[in-house]
């Protein structure tokens, strides 16, 4: 990057006039400069100066050049200015979007001491360094102020990072701090980054690394982590002066540094990872550079100077004119300005990452931006800025770009289509489609919002010619796959992706619905379809018609138009929609129904607004209120209130617009009163429920909220009484007696008698209620409210009344239960007849007059039959004996069952003439027998013959005449309907066999007289059936006819009379009679009188009896034997018994049968043993055909090839039986393969020579080892001394005593091989136990890296003190990182603490965390403090014998000693209750080693102490000091402690800040209250208390002559008199508080102090010489 320059903004002054600060907006519009007169002026982005403002002091008291401003910046909007001064404030400034907008200060931060320096690199967050080294933040929303961290170094440079995530501070020290807001996944550290050798005043972030610099001269460039990547040294350089300031381009891709007249540039070289320098920008007489400003596009760099001039240059790599409309400014590797040069318009093209732009490319209509850097790719659109980067790795730009959608760029490449929607730096999606045709894809993102649906991304592509696949981009799964039977053409989605269009090539258009995954052909012949912009509504061509659906939903309703043209296009604008048309030259503009087209949309879509606008538009139709009707619905139901109300205007609805402008209005104040959605207060919600006549919802919303007046009111309202009263009764409302009255009053004054009467009665009052009845004409009321009651019905008057009212109106069943109740009969029943009530009536009767029952139920028959219920009156004419009357009901109800019953029951000339009416009605349902049956009861056989004659019944007709006797009748009737069967049998069952023959002879078939012949034959019998047969010449016939009919007696008596040659013949079929029934044992009998003996073997055979078979053969037919034992040899087979087989075909002599048998069974040996003995000429061709089938089946020929073994071994041939051993794979059945193995190698070993043995065993052992037979191999491998084989094999099989055994007695040499390998295997196995007595150290790690430590430890505890202690150590270390210190110091307990300097942090740990830890403050944690006296006198014991001793590790140790002594003493003392002071002079001793305990604790317990015993001055002191901790902890740092209260004592200042609150946070509120409380009071003198040293009472060295006291064993206090002294030196006590402390024991044989004692003679060589026992 070089640096032109362009042109001075402000001319420099004679004298010094230092330029303080620059800074460039971000919106790149404005520049500010301020000048050494605190005046900031304000250029444009061209470098013309617009406007002007002055700064301000903090206090105009000190006058307006008290201050100096350091620090400048805008926001992130560019519309406000902070500026930082050195009067300790920030102001921020309000300076608005146009030149010229008045300036006021809208935020205002006081700090403690001077600003230094300032960024503003978020929205809100406004970043500043003070003098007094702390960095801070300012939110500008919160207007508040915070220490992000603190220094004690002035801050004199602050930079942020490239993203504005993070920052750099460089300090008066040379100290360089980073800090993360986000790290953005770098993982980079925070804390201080860098020590400089000189203070940073030129302090940069670029991309890659910081660049530091300052008065040294040189220029240092750090990398992530701190360390030093590159030097740039001009000390020597006499020219050279100190750098005073640096910036970092936006890119982060190049510094500039300033110093005095010159301009140092350094630019990242990506390729080999180093700064290099440019050429510097000399100017002479520009003096020394005080501030520098880059505009954030990286185009402009400006830089002010000492003389208060200000430089503006051109930063720039190259340029370049892109089409002579374009200029493309490369202002660094990765960014990129492309400016329009006829509009003038600007888009900042830059790589996040920082990777370099190579190519720059405007394609699209010249509206997008294309650039490839090497790892990613860059789109823009120039009309929108929006801009992307997303990872692609290059594919040598063989990539095709499709610009067709405005939010969306289609790229295409090898195959993959990938999106990319601009201004996202992810890409959208990729899918695998072969076809690049902007047609056949589409995408939709976020077209048209609608309600519940935020994000609304869908893709639909071609997978291949014939399948569509949509996809939801947001998830990236698939949500929808077509599969169609013909090619694809074109494809849409709608604009809220809910819908697909898509049309084939045989011009079909579809819809598919994503959702219900349903398709519907929608249109055939469609050569033009588009979707209405802007809405669902679909328009298309078919031929000459225009097709439109307005609501895509129903597909089947269309909107068709003729056209005579072709539709081009389609226009939408000025509230109409327009489909051009063109018409021979012309263009035609059909317009559509813009109200169908954009209310259907506003409402699917859920924008109601949009909606209630469109509305507005229209002329009131039938039609727009329609419109408006269903959208005041809809808005009702989103609660869109507003629009309801306009909507029912509109409608005229005057009343319920009023009711939702008061509801509105109620809304609308809570709204503003409580904030939030003012539709769910109780009143709108009960409001909207009164408005759907839901008054019970509205009800209960008002109960809820307890507002039963509201309640009440809505129902008065309404005249909603009953539910008024209602709700007062259930809440208990006074006013509930007025409400009834003036209920009763309304009810009166209305004239609704009848609710009056209704409410009186329910009030108890019958005698109003039925006067009110009676009043209202109701007398049923009155008569019923009166039969409930005994003490009205005693009024006769009362009921008199009642019922001549009730008789009046006709309500004569009401009155005649008023008379029967009042004992009435006679009136009773009179009343029931009149009124029809029979059923009262009857019952009446029975009980009061039995005699006109009868009568009654003749009445009442009589009143159903008028009432046309004739069913229910056959009962009733039965009941009353009107048997004619029953019988007509019964038929006009067509109860034909049931009119049956009844006739059958009348004598028979009253029954006569109604059967035949019944019978009529079965002969219409065809149901003859019941109707010939009811003709005949009726004497009436002529109908019934008539009957069967029309339905073409002959038969039964005929049936009638032979009942009757009338043959001759009944043959011509039979022969007229072609029955000459039925003739025949007519005339058989008579007798007459002459007649059914002639009849049969002229009527029948061929065969007909024949048969009747053969019957009446049948019929005579003997000789008379032979005479008759022979004279009508069917006598043979006959004979074949009996026996074909199984008439075989017959048959026989037949042949036997007159044809004797048939009987054989006879004798056979009979035979084949009887076997067909499983009669064989006659069949046979049959078969041999028949001659045919054959027939019966065959029989027997296909039966199996193979018994039988042989003994009638044998007997019968020789010829059959050798045919039956092959067929029974089958069988034997068939069951595999080969044996009885074998023997079988040997008797058939067909010995080749069972060779074949044997050879298809595979039996090889049994097929050559049989040929050996019986057919010796095949033997030699068997054997080859043998060994063939051998090697083609393999595994399967198993046994085969070891019985050829085993042959081949018979036959002495060994090496071939060895071979044939070896061949042997059988994967079931691993024992006979050893068996085989074993057999070869045994074989090889007696008979083979030594060279082919040891083949054969080194092929047999790696395949028993195989199959796990690892003894036997080993065996076999000793039998030919291969001893390390053998081992090998045990080992495998894990027999380690045979393999050592082996290694012992045959070569001592493979011992160590098979320990090493027992080791390895215990190791893998896991079998520590077992390893411990092989390899010890092994088997502890083993333990360790198990987590079985109590073992570890138990196994090193056997070993030496080393081994032990270095797996205590490691325990221990593992106890920590657990957080179990406290087990970790019991195992030191137990084993004691060497001085091992590795050993110290654990010591230094377990230390830390036990005085950290809560709850220890007690008598109850004496015991862990013991153990941690004991752990740390037992390390020092031990430092004191070993070379670390008086180190300072060990004075450590020692200091921590006492400090675990008085811990242990405090808790000691706590038990006792005398001992409370020594317990409270502990706890305010241990502060004088804050350095090593958390300071917040200590001084808690010490304050709390000392409040405890009284101490009320220390307490004071201590808690306050408490506070501040706790307070220095919240802000992470103790800068701002005051240490006045403890000077001159030995309690130290410097202590390491506590890392989090040891003390909860209601005890720390309990302590602020009481200090608060304490000062309030002002009874406290804020002093330390002091002793006769005038020094404070707990220090042990005086302040005034610095001489320091011994502390006192016992309470930590300094000793001045009364000194014990104890054996060690140093060691001393108070005698008052050693005797005090004794006397306690003394009286209270606690057990803990005696342990104390105990300790304290250990550790300081015994006690003082009065005498103590410790019983």
């Amino acid at each position: 990057m070089q640096l032109k320059h362009l042109r001075t903004l402000l001319s420099p002054q004679d004298g010094a006039a230092k330029v303080t600060c620059m800074a460039w907006s971000q919106n790149n519009a404005k520049f500010a400069v301020c000048t050494v007169d605190r005046v900031v002026l304000l250029y444009d982005e061209h470098g013309e100066r617009r406007d002007k403002f002055s700064t301000k002091p903090a206090d105009m008291k000190y006058g307006r050049k008290s201050y100096m401003v350091k620090g400048m910046a805008f926001s992130p909007d560019s519309t406000k200015i902070a500026i930082g001064q050195t009067d300790n404030i920030i102001y921020v400034y309000k300076i608005g979007e146009d030149w010229g907008d008045k300036k006021v200060i809208c935020n205002k931060f006081i700090q403690t001491s001077a600003v230094t320096c300032l960024q503003w690199p978020a929205e809100y967050i406004i970043v500043f360094g003070l003098a007094e080294g702390k960095v801070r933040l300012a939110n500008t929303k919160t207007n508040k102020s915070s220490t992000i961290y603190g220094t004690d170094s002035y801050v004199v440079s602050l930079t942020t990072n490239c993203s504005g995530k993070g920052i750099l501070s460089g300090h008066a020290d040379g100290t360089i701090v980073r800090y993360f807001f986000d790290d953005e996944g770098s993982g980079e550290s925070q804390g201080k980054l860098v020590n400089h050798p000189c203070p940073p005043y030129a302090l940069a972030w670029a991309t890659n690394s910081i660049v530091a610099a300052g008065c040294d001269r040189r220029i240092v460039a750090y990398g992530k982590e701190g360390h030093v990547l590159q030097t740039f040294d001009y000390s020597r350089d006499p020219q050279e002066r100190e750098f005073t300031t640096a910036a970092a381009s936006p890119g982060g891709q190049s510094v500039v540094l300033g110093s005095y007249d010159r301009l140092r540039v350094l630019n990242w070289s990506p390729r080999r990872s180093i700064w290099e320098e440019a050429k510097p920008k000399e100017i002479a007489n520009l003096y020394t550079v005080t501030a520098l400003a880059w505009k954030r596009d990286g185009s402009r760099l400006c830089a002010g100077t000492l003389c208060g001039g200000v430089e503006q240059f051109d930063c720039c790599l190259r340029r370049s004119i892109y089409k002579n409309k374009f200029e493309l400014t490369y202002v660094g590797p990765s960014q990129v300005i492309v400016k329009n040069l006829s509009s003038g318009t600007r888009v900042v093209l830059k790589s996040h990452y920082g990777y370099e732009v190579e190519e720059v490319k405007i394609l699209g209509k010249e509206r997008y931006l294309v650039a490839h850097t090497s790892d990613t790719l860059l789109l823009g659109d120039l009309n929108t800025n929006r801009l992307s980067e997303v990872a692609w790795q290059g594919s040598g730009g063989n990539e095709k770009y499709f610009f067709e959608n405005e939010n969306v760029c289609m790229i295409f490449n090898a195959g993959e289509l990938t999106l990319v929607e601009y201004g996202s730096n992810d890409t959208l999606g990729s899918v695998r489609t072969e076809f690049m045709n902007p047609h056949l894809i589409s995408v939709r993102i976020n077209e048209r919002h609608q309600r519940g649906m935020e994000d609304n991304k869908k893709l639909a592509y071609l997978v291949d010619i014939k399948t569509i696949a949509i996809v939801d981009l947001i998830g990236g799964y698939n949500i929808g796959t077509i599969s169609h039977e013909s090619r694809v053409d074109w494809l849409e989605l709608n604009e809220t992706g809910h819908k697909l269009l898509f049309r084939d090539r045989k011009l079909r258009l579809h819809l598919y619905d994503i959702e219900s995954c349903t398709k519907t052909m929608i249109l055939n012949f469609c050569s033009y379809v588009q979707w209405v912009p802007g809405s669902d509504v679909l328009v298309a061509q078919n031929r000459n018609s225009l097709c439109v659906w307005y609501n895509i939903e129903a597909p089947e309703r269309v909107t068709m138009s003729s056209i005579r043209g072709d539709v081009i296009g389609l226009e939408r604008g000025g509230g109409k929609t327009e489909v051009m048309v063109t018409e021979g030259v012309t263009t035609v503009a059909y317009t559509l129904d813009e109200g169908l087209i954009e209310f259907g949309t506003a409402i699917d879509d859920g924008n109601y607004t949009r909606a209630t606008a469109f509305l507005e538009t229209l002329e009131m139709t039938p039609e727009t209120e329609a419109m408006w009707k269903t959208l005041s619905k809809l808005a009702l139901e989103a609660r869109q209130l507003h629009i309801a109300e306009r909507c029912f205007s509109a409608l005229g609805h005057v009343a319920k617009a009023r009711f939702l402008h008061e509801t509105n209005e109620i809304a609308d104040q809570v709204s503003r009163d409580y904030g939030g959605e003012g539709t769910d207060f109780y009143q709108v919600r009960a409001r909207l429920a009164m408005l759907e006549k839901n008054y019970k919802l509205a009800e209960m919303i008002f109960l809820e909220q307890n507002a039963v007046e509201e309640a009440m009111d809505m129902y008065q309202e309404l005249h909603r009484w009953d539910e008024c009263i209602a709700v007062a009764e259930a809440k208990g409302h006074p006013a509930l007696e007025k409400l009834r009255r003036d209920y009763y009053q309304w009810l009166m004054d209305t004239q609704q008698e009848e609710r009056a009467g209704e409410l009186q009665e329910s009030q108890g009052d019958g005698l109003a209620a039925i006067s009110l009845y009676l009043k209202a004409g109701l007398p049923a009321k009155a008569a019923r409210l009166v039969l409930t009651r005994e003490e009205l019905l005693a009024n006769t008057e009362l009921v008199e009344h009642i019922t001549t009212a009730l008789i009046k109106g006709e309500l004569y069943e009401r009155a005649g239960d008023l008379f029967e109740k009042i004992r009435n009969p006679q009136r009773a029943l009179e009343c029931y007849c009149k009124g029809n009530a029979f059923m009262k009536a009857v019952e009446l009767a029975r009980l009061a007059f039995p005699v006109e029952v009868v009568r009654l139920e003749e009445a009442w028959g009589d009143h159903l039959v008028q009432q046309k219920q004739l069913d229910a009156a056959i009962n009733h004419y039965i009941e009353a004996r009107c048997s004619i009357k029953a019988i007509e009901a019964a038929l006009g109800a067509r109860q034909w069952k049931k009119a049956i019953y009844i006739l059958d029951l009348q004598d028979r000339n009253t029954a006569s003439k109604y059967y035949p009416r019944v019978a009529q009605h079965y002969a219409s349902l065809q149901e003859y027998e019941i109707a010939e049956e009811l003709y005949t009861k009726g004497d009436r056989t002529k109908d019934a013959i008539d009957m069967y004659t029309q339905a073409g019944r002959w038969e039964q007709a005929h049936k009638e005449l032979e009942a009757e006797g009338r043959l001759q009748e009944a043959e011509y009737h039979y022969l007229e309907a072609q029955e000459w069967k039925a003739t025949v049998n007519m005339y058989r069952s008579s007798g007459l066999w002459e007649e059914a023959y002639r009849v049969a002879k002229a009527h029948g078939g061929a065969n007909a007289h024949k048969h009747v012949a053969y019957l009446w034959a049948k019929s005579l019998g003997g000789e008379a059936a032979v005479r008759l047969l022979n004279k009508l010449g069917l006598l043979e016939a006959a004979i074949d006819h009996a026996a074909d009919n199984c008439s075989f007696e017959f048959a026989f008596e037949l042949s036997r009379l007159a044809l004797k040659h048939k009987t054989p013949e006879i004798h056979l079929r009979y035979a084949m009679y009887l076997e067909d029934e499983g009669k064989f044992e006659e069949a046979e009998a049959e078969f041999i009188r028949a001659g045919k003996p054959k027939e019966a073997v065959l029989m027997f055979v296909h039966n199996q009896d193979w018994e039988a078979a042989q003994r009638v053969a044998e007997a019968h037919d020789p010829d059959s034997v050798a045919e039956v034992l092959v067929g029974q040899a089958r069988g034997a087979l068939e069951e595999k018994d080969f044996q009885k087989a074998e023997g079988l075909l040997l008797r058939a002599q067909r010995p080749d049968l069972a060779l074949n048998y044997y050879k298809e069974a595979g039996l090889w040996s049994d097929a050559l043993r049989i040929c050996k003995d019986y057919v010796p000429g095949q033997l030699e061709a068997l054997q080859e055909e043998y060994e063939r089938e051998a090697t083609k089946k393999g595994t399967r020929g198993v046994e085969g090839l070891v019985e050829q073994a085993r042959q081949w071994e018979q036959a002495g041939e060994y090496s071939r039986a060895v071979d044939c051993y070896l061949k042997v794979r059988d994967s079931g059945s691993s024992s006979l393969m050893e068996k085989c193995w074993m057999k070869a190698a045994e074989l090889s070993i007696k008979f083979l020579p030594p060279q082919r043995s040891l083949e054969v065993i080194r092929a047999v052992g790696p395949q028993l080892i195989g199959i796990g037979k690892h003894s036997a191999a080993a065996e076999l491998y000793l039998n030919l001394d291969l001893v390390k084989e053998a081992i090998d094999a045990f080992i495998e099989g894990e027999e380690w005593n045979k393999a050592k055994r082996v290694a012992k007695e045959l070569d001592p040499r493979y011992e160590d091989y098979v320990d090493q390998h027992y080791k390895e295997f215990l190791k893998n196995q896991g079998k520590v136990d077992s390893l411990v007595g092989v390899d010890v150290i092994a088997a502890l790690d083993l333990y360790v890296e198990q987590g079985q430590w109590d073992k570890c430890i138990e196994t090193a505890t056997k070993q030496n003190y080393k081994i032990l202690h270095k797996y205590v150590a490691l325990y221990a270390t593992h106890l920590i990182r657990e957080g179990g210190s406290a087990q970790a110091l019991a195992l030191y307990v137990q084993h004691g603490a060497p001085a091992n300097p590795q050993n110290f942090n654990i010591y230094k740990r377990i230390f830390t965390d036990m005085v950290s830890s809560p709850g220890t403050n007690s008598a109850e944690a004496y015991h862990s403090w013991a153990d941690l006296r004991d752990v740390l006198f037992n390390l020092c014991e031990n430092l004191v014998k070993s070379s670390e001793a008086n180190s300072p590790a060990h004075e450590e140790f020692e200091t921590m000693l006492l400090i675990a002594h008085y811990y242990a003493t405090r808790s000691a003392a706590q038990s006792i209750k005398q001992l409370e002071t020594v317990a409270a002079r502990l706890s305010v001793s241990l502060l004088r080693h804050t350095q090593l305990l958390p300071a917040d604790k200590a001084f808690y317990e010490a304050g709390i102490a000392a409040q405890a015993v009284g101490w009320e001055n220390m307490a004071f002191i201590f808690l306050n000091r408490f506070l501040d901790l706790t307070d220095a902890i919240e802000e992470g740092t103790l800068d701002a402690l005051d240490h006045s209260d403890f000077q001159d004592t030995d309690i130290p200042f410097e202590v390491p800040l506590p890392a989090k609150q040891h003390i909860p946070e209601a005890q720390r509120e309990e302590v602020r209250d009481w200090v608060l409380t304490v000062s309030m009071d002002q009874r406290l003198e804020q002093v330390l208390p002091r002793d006769e040293r005038g020094a404070y009472e707990a220090s042990l060295v005086a302040a005034s002559t610095g001489v320091r006291a011994l502390p006192c064993l016992i309470t930590g206090y300094p000793i001045l008199r009364n000194k014990i002294e104890f054996k060690r030196p140093g060691k001393a006590a108070n005698k008052d508080n050693w005797n005090k402390f004794l006397m306690a024991i003394k009286t209270s044989h606690s057990p803990v102090c005696q342990d104390v004692l105990k300790f304290i003679s250990q550790w300081c060589g015994g006690l003082p010489s009065t005498s103590f026992s410790f019983q």
